[in-house]
C-alpha cells in the first residue's frame, strides 16, 4: 500500500463541485497563457461565450465541450488517462484477481 502525498490527500478532501471549479479556473489560466480571448476560444471550440464564461467560473460544462476545450488547450492527453486501470498489480493477490475481471456490476 502506498502512502498518499499531500496533493492526493488534499484532492480526497475536495467535493465534486470544488474539483469542477478548479478545472474551470485552470482552463482559464491556460487560455490566458495562450493569449486567447473568451470569444476566440469559444469560436475555436464551437461553443457560446456564455457557456465558456460559465465553465470558467463554475466548472459546469458538457463533457464533449470540455474535451474540445482540452484539445484546443493541448491537454486532451490528460483526459485520455482518466479512469484507466493501474498498469501493474500492487500484489500477487491482485494479479490473480485481475485475471477474473468483472463483466457486470451487482444489482444493488
Amino acid at each position: 500500500m502506498t502512502i498518499p502525498d499531500k496533493t492526493e490527500i488534499q484532492m480526497l478532501l475536495k467535493t465534486p463541485a470544488e474539483v469542477m471549479q478548479g478545472i474551470g479556473v485552470r482552463a482559464k489560466a491556460l487560455r490566458l497563457e495562450r493569449n486567447l480571448t473568451q470569444g476566440g476560444l469559444a469560436a475555436r471550440v464551437g461553443i457560446s461565450i456564455g457557456t465558456l464564461k460559465r465553465f470558467e467560473k463554475s466548472g459546469e460544462i458538457q463533457l464533449s465541450s470540455l474535451l474540445r476545450i482540452a484539445l484546443v488547450l493541448d491537454r486532451l492527453n490528460e483526459f485520455d488517462r482518466l479512469l484507466r486501470p493501474d498498469d501493474a498489480p500492487r500484489s500477487l493477490f491482485e494479479a490473480e484477481a485481475e485475471e477474473k475481471k468483472r463483466q457486470r456490476g451487482r444489482g444493488k
